[in-house]
């Protein structure tokens, strides 16, 4: 990567939002550090310090940044909320959706902080990971993370200490396995701390992932009371407490996303919804044999500016351990030869287009967990748990800004004048104008260093050393 000898634009356009947050010093680390995230391949302190030329510091300075400047996280993120809030296209709209995932931040050995070794359903494997949590808003122009927090592990001393003091009986013989067999007994402290969790004091022993999107989600409808955005989630959230918990103590519309081995509890009996939807594709394909009533019918919904079409059944049935939900079950082909999709929702009034419309927008936050990759989200080398979560949120605020370029007017034709082409709307395409932006800095210094006589090798010896030492 070439050196980056000025602040790229989009960087200088927005950090007066930011202000607010850091002392003077700090603010020129923030926009040093943004800068990087958004130009340089290398996301790591090393990695951006070695580029940023324009004005020499020690890595050390950035390092600081992150481990012991005295700025609040909470303000950061308020802060790029309300510059998203600011622009009409990013600002949220009564159709939003929000949706809840998780992801690993994949590092290879165990020398972090608060890293665990982690299960990744991808990968098929187990791995060293730190997890993210994130709420995440979408709708047909944008889409950005809400709420983002770091999972930590179960502090089992503490555990065990605390069920003994809120007088949850521990089973004498179980004790053993602290020594015998250590994961069979964090197994079962999770256990009893999951069927005891109802209890405030227990709760507050351990912040499960689910536990962490109740507070997500809470915290949500306390700052946004006159949004009753619906949220939606995968399988792993859709557990029948977390449900109840959205429907009955937040009061948002929700759609999760059932299994196949989920049941659905019928007048014949419960029948898993795999063979239940088997048993309607045979009814359907006879009917257009026959030219009978349709069991599954078309529908198409908007998403980001297309139109997707689904094969869909729906109606409101008993789901096992759910109670009385809106299924809905979505084939992609009309012939039905795909693998069937299972949604439920606490809206018993709801149509599949709806129901499927909120359902897609669960996406977004896939592709931001990609694309913020790409953006260094797992990217750090600090090893402090504090700092790693300090980095997460600059990545954020660096995805932010690039979600929020394309609708700011001012900045997008100031660009498109000096780069001499139009900019697409996504993210890596204006990181990609960011780093065309630099080459253009660069490219003015040295077109001026030579006016003004200067020898190249003159111009450059500074920046290459800054480079390479």
């Amino acid at each position: 990567m070439f050196p980056i000898v000025e602040l790229p634009e989009i960087v200088k356009h927005y950090t007066a939002w930011f202000a607010p947050v850091f002392s003077d010093k700090a603010l020129i680390q923030f926009q040093r550090y943004i800068s990087g995230l958004i130009v340089s391949e290398n996301k790591t302190i090393e990695g951006i310090n070695r580029l940023i030329v324009h004005e020499s510091r020690n890595q050390s300075s950035l390092n600081r940044f992150l481990t012991a400047t005295p700025y609040s996280d909470r303000m950061l993120n308020q802060q790029r909320l309300a510059l998203l809030a600011d622009l009409p296209g990013t600002r949220m709209k009564k159709k939003g959706v929000l949706s809840l995932d998780d992801t690993h931040l994949t590092h290879y050995g165990s020398n972090f902080e608060k890293i665990a070794y982690l299960w990744d359903p991808v990968e098929r494997h187990y791995t060293w990971a730190h997890n993210l949590v994130t709420l995440h808003y979408s709708d047909e122009q944008t889409d950005y993370p809400v709420a983002f927090r770091l999972w930590e592990p179960a502090d089992l001393a503490k555990l065990e200490k605390g069920l003994l003091e809120a007088g949850i009986h521990l089973r004498a013989k179980k004790f053993a396995l602290k020594e015998s067999d250590p994961k069979k007994w964090r197994q079962y402290l999770l256990g009893v701390w999951r069927r005891h969790q109802d209890k405030a004091e227990v709760a507050a022993l351990y912040q499960s992932k689910l536990l962490i999107a109740r507070h997500q989600l809470a915290e949500f409808v306390t700052e946004h009371p006159m949004l009753k955005l619906p949220v939606t989630f995968d399988n792993w959230y859709t557990k029948p407490t977390f449900c109840r918990h959205v429907d009955r103590e937040l009061q948002l519309p929700y759609v999760g996303t059932l299994a196949k081995g989920d049941q659905v509890n019928l007048k014949g009996g419960p029948e898993t919804l795999e063979a239940f939807a088997n048993r309607l594709k045979e009814e359907h394909l006879a009917a257009v044999k026959a030219g009978g009533k349709l069991v599954f019918h078309k529908i198409t919904i908007p998403y980001k500016g297309e139109r997707e079409t689904y094969y869909s059944f729906c109606r409101t049935l008993r789901i096992h351990k759910f109670g009385k939900q809106r299924l809905v079950i979505n084939y992609s082909k009309a012939d039905l030869s795909d693998s069937p999709r299972f949604f439920n929702s606490n809206r018993l009034i709801w149509q599949s287009a709806g129901i499927t419309r909120i359902r897609r927008h669960r996406w977004p936050v896939e592709v931001y967990h990609q694309e913020g990759k790409a953006e260094g989200l797992d990217q750090y080398q600090v090893r402090d748990f504090q700092a790693v979560a300090r980095h997460v949120g600059l990545v954020a605020v660096t995805y932010s800004l690039l979600r929020a370029a394309p609708h700011d007017s001012a900045l997008k034709q100031k660009l498109q004048r000096q780069l001499k082409f139009n900019l697409e709307d996504s993210a890596p395409a204006w990181r990609r104008a960011s780093q065309a932006q630099s080459l253009w800095s660069l490219a003015c210094l040295l077109a001026a260093g030579l006016t003004q006589g200067q020898a190249l090798d003159t111009i450059l010896a500074p920046l290459m050393a800054k480079i390479y030492t």
